[in-house]
């Protein structure tokens, strides 16, 4: 889907299909439902058609990994921001076959499945028990209640490297049972962007934090998204404050509240 991002933990996104179903909370303000509809790229819900792509677009892997091995550095590709790979339908089979034989054929990639379907992962994928070693899976965990539920479905499969997006943060977690069993390799956080995006209070992404070094797991924190602390803003005058508990927030534009967390940027990545 595109070679370069702007989201901070990957290098390239890539999309086997486009369309999607809400599962749970964190999909209240789905970002990639919001743009397919203004667009009209795609539909969202159980019976709506998924969007599928032509040759150039599964061509433009192949054209990153050569780029990959001729500069000899790894690259991560996000896989699907547009979609989720291990959503329950039939006519999804084919795709999924495809796109497990693209990653045979892209070494060099690193390719990040996040899905809020781990539950389905192994049943789905195209490898069953034996996962490629360029294969990182993902589980997307907004509240300690999909952390129960998610996690243990996460832990089951034997992706080389297994990760959380704790965004958008929703609650505070306590992932330190998981992490200590190393089931997690890196966790990912933060908070939601666009204009209904709910707060989070800033203790969680510390917790979060605090938990992984504890444990010497990779934490990288990847926003503040629409709602930042006041104390370190308040030179900014922003218009609306809210507020996470005891502690006041304000709302401002993602580039303005940015994605430093107590002075330091948190890009931390798993060893491979």
């Amino acid at each position: 889907m595109a070679k370069d991002t702007k989201i901070e933990w990957t290098d390239s996104t890539f999309n086997p299909w486009m369309g999607c179903v809400r599962m749970s909370p964190a999909c209240k303000h789905c970002y990639a439902e919001t743009i397919a509809g203004r667009f009209g790229l795609a539909e969202w819900g159980a019976r709506a058609q998924r969007r599928f792509f032509g040759e150039d677009h599964w061509r433009e892997p192949l054209r990153w990994n050569r780029a990959a091995q001729q500069e000899g550095r790894r690259r991560r590709v996000f896989c699907a921001s547009m979609a989720d790979v291990f959503e329950d339908r039939r006519d999804l089979d084919p795709w999924r076959e495809r796109l497990g034989a693209l990653i045979a054929e892209t070494p060099m990639l690193d390719w990040l499945l996040l899905t809020k379907r781990p539950d389905r992962a192994a049943a789905l994928a195209p490898w069953r028990d034996a996962w490629p070693e360029n294969v990182w899976l993902g589980a997307t965990v907004e509240t300690q209640l999909w952390a129960e539920r998610r996690i243990p479905a996460l832990a089951s499969v034997p992706a080389r490297i297994r990760f959380l997006s704790c965004e958008p943060l929703l609650g505070p977690l306590d992932l330190s049972a998981w992490l200590k069993a190393r089931a997690v390799h890196w966790v990912i956080a933060g908070g939601e962007s666009g204009p209904r995006a709910r707060p989070s209070n800033p203790v969680w992404f510390r917790s979060l934090r605090d938990q992984c070094i504890q444990t010497q797991v990779a934490f990288h924190f990847k926003q503040w998204g629409s709602w930042a602390p006041a104390e370190a803003n308040a030179h900014l005058m922003p218009r609306t404050v809210g507020k996470a508990g005891q502690l006041s927030l304000v709302r401002l534009s993602k580039a303005k509240a940015g994605r430093v967390l107590d002075g330091q940027i948190w890009d931390q990545l798993p060893a491979r």
